[in-house]
């Protein structure tokens, strides 16, 4: 039996011996920014383990923070924002595909390159136009796809090229797929993934372009900066690296120039002059696409709206339980989502059935019916009550002059009840117009999209808003000013 004095001695000398040993202050994680919804093969969703995130990108963090003993913690932010949230601080590096240029060299710190990409131009396997990428040049009609913010979408700008621009890498392929658009043009890693699995997709010339993707941190983190590069030039010295990117498939004979590359000589491909003279004109552009897709969403909302008014109002009861059911659905889903039904749904649907490509909607035709079917249900909420409002005397006058009730509907109660309806009517116009912010989604370029890549690109955040924000005040406050005009008249002639 052990005696309670010697557990007692066991202990004391255990807990002398924690206290012998020197105490080092545990660093705080490194917090890592980067985008999971990008896709393959950087940094996503692990598809057996949602729970977790997998790719090249991943592994490369765990050998950094070996390297460096000190964890690496991730943090989800959406891509086209990674460089101005790294510029406010709130994670320390920012790893997600990042291409070094010389824009984001004048107000960051890059460190020893990390991976060496070439551009891929990937065309649709039956389409024998599109050989290599001059033929994208040298022929009229040619629309290719990109990301914003590339330097796939800046080789596109210089070369003349018309662009359509995504938010993420899957998108393009998909488009391209259903003939949406001629080619796309992305970086060679991201090619692989998404377009070489696809029969129908096929790459159209070798790898062209080289650049680099290097981590970004801010310039008072230069100390970090250097152990980030002494960490990488031991991963490549070693052969970690080439064993990760073997492991993902991206490894190619240009990586071999790593070893001889630093952070301090990376070349960059663009030399864009962000001047307002160079961005003013492209966001008018934006701001055109903004008011053609206000206009006539607002067109088809105002002629859903009344019938459906109507129908609840005075329909026989199958037609005002089929206007009941479309407004609280259409007012129950968010926009967003409509969006992405209409111009990614509808097409997949179509060629489960069979029905061809009658389904296959243009970025602005969608976002045009997408609005109008959305804010045609809260129209007809706006109808209904301003109709509403009209006292029962009217009706009552209007018969007693002989007027049917499709005439003094016409004649006497929508006049007046347009009074009603106009102020709250001019409000939704006016927040329609700012929702269209969220059309970027299917790939439609209007003002706040035309901000944001401009933004991103020149890092002018505050230049480049300050002008947005104007045009959106010079689009917004005229028509206040004409709702007020179009009130006071009526009411004049109705009083």
């Amino acid at each position: 039996m052990i005696k309670p004095q010697r557990i007692m001695q066991a202990c004391a000398a255990l807990l002398v011996c924690i206290l012998a040993r020197p105490i080092h202050a545990a660093e705080p994680p490194l917090i890592w920014g980067g985008d999971a919804e990008g896709g393959a093969p950087f940094i996503f969703d692990d598809p057996q383990n949602p729970a977790r995130t997998v790719g090249f990108e991943v592994d490369l963090a765990k050998a950094l923070s070996r390297e460096l003993d000190r964890p690496i913690k991730f943090r989800q932010y959406q891509f086209r924002s990674l460089i101005a949230g790294l510029q406010r601080g709130d994670f320390d590096i920012a790893m997600n595909g990042i291409e070094v240029t010389p824009d984001r060299r004048a107000k960051l710190l890059f460190t020893h390159p990390y991976y060496v990409f070439q551009q891929q131009l990937v065309v649709r396997a039956n389409d024998d136009r599109i050989q290599t990428f001059d033929d994208c040049q040298n022929k009229t009609g040619i629309r290719v796809g990109t990301m914003e913010d590339t330097a796939a979408s800046r080789i596109l700008n210089h070369a003349g090229i018309d662009a359509k621009i995504y938010d993420n890498q899957i998108e393009p392929y998909s488009d391209l797929e259903h003939g949406r658009i001629d080619a796309v043009l992305l970086d060679f890693p991201i090619a692989l993934y998404y377009a070489r699995p696809n029969g129908k997709l096929r790459f159209a010339g070798d790898p062209f372009a080289e650049g680099y993707y290097a981590i970004a941190l801010r310039k008072d983190r230069r100390q970090l900066a250097v152990e980030l590069d002494h960490a990488l030039e031991r991963l490549i010295a070693t052969g970690e690296l080439r064993h990760i990117y073997e492991k993902w498939g991206i490894w190619n004979d240009e990586q071999d120039r790593l070893a001889g590359a630093s952070s301090l000589d990376v070349a960059a491909e663009s030399q864009l002059s962000w001047t307002f003279a160079r961005f003013f004109p492209l966001l008018l552009d934006g701001a055109q696409t903004t008011i053609l897709i206000s206009i006539f969403g607002m067109l088809l909302a105002v002629a859903i709206g009344l019938p459906v008014a109507v129908a609840r109002l005075y329909g026989p009861a199958p037609l005002r339980l089929v206007a009941l059911l479309y407004v609280e659905f259409f007012r129950g889903i968010p926009v967003l989502l409509l969006l992405f039904f209409l111009y990614y749904g509808l097409p997949g649907i179509a060629e489960v059935y069979g029905w061809g490509t009658w389904l296959d909607l243009q970025p602005v035709h969608a976002a045009v019916i997408g609005f109008g079917l959305n804010y045609g249900a809260y129209e007809s909420e706006i109808y209904r009550s301003g109709i509403g409002s009209i006292s029962p005397g009217q009706w009552e006058a209007a018969a007693c002059l002989g007027m049917s009730q499709r005439q003094a509907f016409r004649r006497v109660i929508l006049p007046q009840a347009l009074r009603v309806i106009l102020p709250p009517m001019n409000n939704d116009f006016v927040a329609l117009f700012k929702d269209t912010s969220v059309v970027s989604v299917i790939a439609v370029v209007e003002l706040t999209k035309q901000y944001q890549m401009l933004s991103a690109s020149s890092l002018k955040y505050l230049e480049i808003g300050a002008a947005t924000a104007a045009l959106y005040l010079v689009m917004s406050v005229p028509l206040g000013y004409l709702s007020r005009r179009l009130e006071a008249r009526w009411s004049s002639r109705m009083g």
